[in-house]
């Protein structure tokens, strides 16, 4: 018994040993990681300035035609002749199709024979019209003058009469030749030559769509169109006349033509409470075409202020713009502003930044509030991409900052 007590109270002093060593080990391990924690971590930055920069929104839009023509003829007949190629471009007034137009030469000529017929009949009326009125009481009665004042009458209406059916054949003999209404693009023929048609009949023949200048249909919120007029009216922004717009096409590409308002439909959908805008940009080299998927970046005045790029914000879940600045004492700094306003890449914020401000631009992942940082200057280039602020070595190629 007494040798069993003594193993374990060896045991025991041995393990209280370890124990110690442990914890006088462990000490200096943990002011290490204190250490390496307070360590500045370095983070791209860009200082801020005051300025005053344009006011812009991104609406989604589609292009339609500027005009849209289904031909269709204004008379019955054979088709002689097709003057165009399918898809080709056409002038205002090119010949499209040629009816067969023998029948209606010949009612042009019937016509022409009628008034001269009529008119033949006039001299023969004035004659015996002067001769009863100078007979009237001593050898024609009034009731003659009368006949024949009244024959008169009718002889010049039928000339009249005559011409108006000339008027009419020489319509009917124009409408066989079927023209373009507009320069535009002509689509393919529904017909062949040698083929009948009927005058105003529902099928078309073609169709002329013009596509320069084109609309763009954008679709905008009511809400904020709401606060567009209460803006406009408070004299922040430009008026609707001097609204600036610029497209960016499917491919990402600026277009590069500057559009025009045109209309916005005072109707908002019950479905999706938007509202169509109307936009009418040149369209000379037919780069846009109908159907299109297009979004178009509207400049509606500018505004003093600071701008914070994009990519180096974020939303809270409260729906304000975040972004990390660094604090007087080097650390990370959150801030939230509650109204902000798009400027192309940028929100555009008016409070709580001052001149000389340092926004962290690049780092952010790895990164928290009130974390010690160290910082590196950099700059946005005119593309949105972070570079150092000293120009790039020749050779070496821009990389995106990574949040």
């Amino acid at each position: 018994m007494i040798r069993r007590a003594l193993l374990i109270s060896s045991a025991l002093a041995f393990a209280a040993l370890l124990a110690a060593c442990s914890d006088s080990g462990s000490k200096p391990a943990g002011n290490a990681g204190a250490g390496a924690a307070q360590q500045a971590a370095p983070v791209g930055v860009v200082t801020l300035a005051k300025g005053t920069f344009p006011i812009t929104t991104i609406l989604p839009g589609r292009a339609e035609t500027f005009q849209t023509a289904d031909i269709r003829p204004q008379v019955s007949g054979l088709i002689r002749e097709i003057a165009f190629k399918d898809g080709g471009e056409i002038k205002k007034g090119d010949l499209l199709y040629q009816i067969e137009d023998a029948p209606y030469v010949a009612a042009v000529e019937q016509a022409k024979a009628a008034i001269s017929k009529a008119q033949a009949s006039v001299p023969s009326a004035e004659s015996n019209l002067d001769r009863y009125q100078r007979l009237v009481g001593s050898g024609a009665t009034q009731i003659e003058f009368e006949t024949a004042k009244t024959t008169l009458l009718q002889a010049k209406a039928e000339v009249e009469s005559a011409k108006a059916a000339l008027s009419a054949a020489q319509i009917d003999l124009d409408h066989t030749r079927i023209v373009a209404p507009f320069d535009g693009i002509i689509d393919q023929t529904a017909v062949n030559v040698g083929n009948v048609v009927s005058a105003n009949q529902t099928t078309a023949l073609t169709t002329i769509r013009q596509l320069d200048p084109i609309y763009i249909s954008l679709t905008e919120s009511s809400t904020n169109l709401l606060k567009l007029r209460d803006a406009m009216a408070a004299g922040d922004i430009k008026g609707e006349a001097n609204v600036v717009f610029h497209l960016i096409l499917e491919n990402g590409k600026e277009y590069n033509q500057q559009g025009k308002l045109d209309m916005s439909k005072q109707v908002v959908s019950e479905t999706t409470g938007t509202f169509i805008i109307r936009v009418l940009f040149p369209n000379p080299d037919r780069i846009v075409l109908p159907g299109m998927y297009v979004r178009a970046t509207v400049e509606l005045g500018a505004e003093a202020g600071y701008a914070l790029p994009q990519l180096a914000t974020s939303r809270d879940a409260n729906g304000r713009l975040t972004a990390q600045f660094i604090s007087a004492d080097g650390k990370v700094e959150t801030r939230a502003f509650e109204n902000s306003s798009p400027s192309n890449n940028s929100w555009l914020v008016t409070e709580g930044i001052k001149d000389g401000d340092q926004l962290i631009v690049t780092g952010l992942q790895s990164i928290t509030s009130g974390m010690p940082v160290k910082p590196v200057p950099m700059k946005i280039n005119d593309t949105g991409v972070v570079v150092p602020a000293e120009q790039p070595a020749a050779g070496d190629a821009e990389k995106p900052a990574a949040k």
